[in-house]
């Protein structure tokens, strides 16, 4: 590869069964602002998501929909495609757990497992739940409003009888136990890491990883009455993308064990229990960290199909546009908690924070240059302490948000660069660069020159999270395209005095509410009326 440091960062392969929804956007959103991160800080970095398209669920959803397996995967795969697009998200791979490369891989994975005495057969019988594609003990059962045994998410579960295959995951209790002391950030949030400490030492029982009563899934090496279990199928995706089985590839080289897996706190179980077990038992690495993030409810309810309120991705970006979205949804909520989508609180978010934080502060700077310096980068005089301060908060800036987004506290990143948006506000207000111009223009030159590059620094960070925007940003600042990477934050890549800039423009709009259709036509006064230029 190219000698810089690498990071590899994926998301949960998204399972086929039903359209993308605010859910598969936050996991994506949140990989994909750390992987623009890291490639501005000098890393080669592998960004991988795609679709899990095997197993029961699938198989039943495509006959309830009148259309093979295959054609009901190629469709449903298509729409989480389509979703990279609408949000700007920068993969570097796609992957489909139907591929070739996919079943090549789960079988040699199966193969070291089945060498290694990891797997023997056996016969199945005890509860499985087709919606979590989850197997339960007794124990582990709830009982449903109609004295019926549900899984603990809410699923229903039916008593499975069948010859199966088993990986003796009971024989890695005390081994991830002590691999989870010896790495205590495996598993973030720490709340999540309690989680799965506290399941493995109530005891693991082998695992069930093959199945015989239907045919929609990954042959079994040598025994092709049997696919594999979805789980071990789905999560092996990790390693194919980098070149599994070859582990001896430079892709794989490279890039195993991932830096971060990212997953809602639904799938932790598999994430961190039974992967690790997995790869450590066919003598490979576990990753270097889960991450399982929080669920989100909508104006406080929870998201359901019953309730029919789940969000579609392309509306939200219909209505508040794809950098506010993703702004948004990476701001509201600190990262791993539970969060609830306002439609109020975005609105507060756009307005109150990018329209008039950030984008009036850049907007006005520029408009004044325009105006007062001839459209160009004004020379700066001497420095005094309110200057130097300003722009030494703008020098540590990238340390604070580095450290934030290595932890994946993307909410805490936000925060330490919206601590210097506030302050160059406040220094506007306290050098009024307006007045200089007629009692000290030389000043008012100074003042400018150091609010651009507060504005170019903001301007760098942000790109992660609003590439467009950010890049709008930079574009008035005239900043070379090649000169947005971090390596060029800090005073010796100071903006040049004299460069011509462009003519500036608002970056971020404010959100203004359409008016309510029964509304149009009548005579109202406008005075309630929200929203400005």
């Amino acid at each position: 590869m190219s000698g810089r440091p690498s990071y590899y960062v994926t998301t949960p392969i998204y399972y086929v069964n039903d359209s993308p929804h605010i859910g598969h956007t936050y996991t994506t959103l949140a990989c994909d602002v750390l992987a623009r991160f890291k490639r501005l800080d000098g890393y080669e970095v592998k960004f991988l998501t795609g679709t899990d398209e095997h197993g029961q669920k699938v198989d039943k959803a495509a006959e309830a929909a009148g259309v093979s397996p295959n054609e009901f995967t190629d469709k449903v795969s298509q729409n989480f495609r389509d979703l990279l697009a609408v949000m700007n998200f920068t993969n570097d791979d796609f992957i489909r757990t139907t591929e070739e490369r996919h079943k090549h891989a789960c079988q040699a994975l199966w193969q070291r497992l089945l060498e290694r005495d990891e797997i023997y057969l056996g016969s199945y019988a005890g509860w499985y739940a087709v919606r979590d594609e989850a197997f339960y003990t007794e124990s582990e059962l709830v009982d449903g409003p109609n004295g019926d045994k549900l899984a603990p998410s809410g699923a229903p579960v039916e008593w499975v009888e069948e010859p199966s295959y088993f990986f003796r995951l009971s024989a890695w209790q005390e081994r991830l136990l002590r691999f989870y002391d010896d790495n205590p950030e495996f598993v973030l949030p720490q709340t999540r890491r309690n989680e799965v400490v506290s399941f493995v030492k109530g005891g693991l029982q082998d695992l069930s990883v093959s199945r015989t009563t239907f045919k929609w899934g990954i042959p079994v090496p040598g025994d092709p009455d049997h696919v594999m279990y979805v789980w071990l199928d789905a999560l092996t995706n990790y390693i194919t993308a980098i070149g599994f089985p070859d582990a001896e590839s430079e892709s794989f080289q490279t890039y195993w064990p991932a830096d971060l897996h990212m997953v809602g706190k639904d799938i932790l179980r598999f994430h961190a229990v039974y992967w690790p077990a997995f790869l450590m038992a066919a003598g490979l690495e576990p990753p270097k960290r889960v991450f399982a993030h929080g669920w989100w409810t909508i104006e406080g309810q929870k998201i359901s199909k019953s309730l029919g309120n789940a969000i579609d991705p392309l509306e939200l970006v219909d209505t508040y546009g794809r950098d506010q979205v993703r702004y948004l949804l990476l701001r509201e909520v600190p990262f791993g908690n539970d969060g609830d989508f306002s439609h109020q609180a975005a609105i507060g978010r756009i307005n109150g924070e990018l329209a008039n934080d950030l984008g009036n502060l850049a907007q006005r700077v520029l408009s004044m240059v325009a105006k007062n310096c001839g459209g160009s980068v004004p020379e700066p005089g001497p420095y005094n302490d309110d200057d130097r301060e300003l722009l030494a908060s703008c020098e540590r800036l990238l340390d604070a948000v580095r450290s934030s987004m290595d932890a994946q506290a993307f909410h805490e990143a936000l925060e330490a660069i919206w601590t210097v948006v506030r302050a160059a506000n406040g220094y506007v207000d306290r050098q009024a660069p307006w007045a200089l111009r007629k009692t000290d223009p030389a000043r008012m030159q100074t003042v400018l020159y150091v609010l651009m590059e507060t504005i170019r620094h903001l301007g760098l960070l942000m790109q992660p999270v609003v590439p467009e925007s950010a890049a709008r940003m930079l574009d008035q600042l005239a900043v070379d395209p090649e000169h947005r990477t971090f390596a060029f934050m800090g005073a010796d890549h100071a903006l040049v005095p004299g460069t011509a800039l462009p003519k500036p423009e608002p970056v971020f709009p404010r959100h203004v509410e359409p008016e309510p259709e029964a509304e149009k036509g009548d005579n109202k006064p406008e005075a309630g009326k929200g929203g400005g230029g």
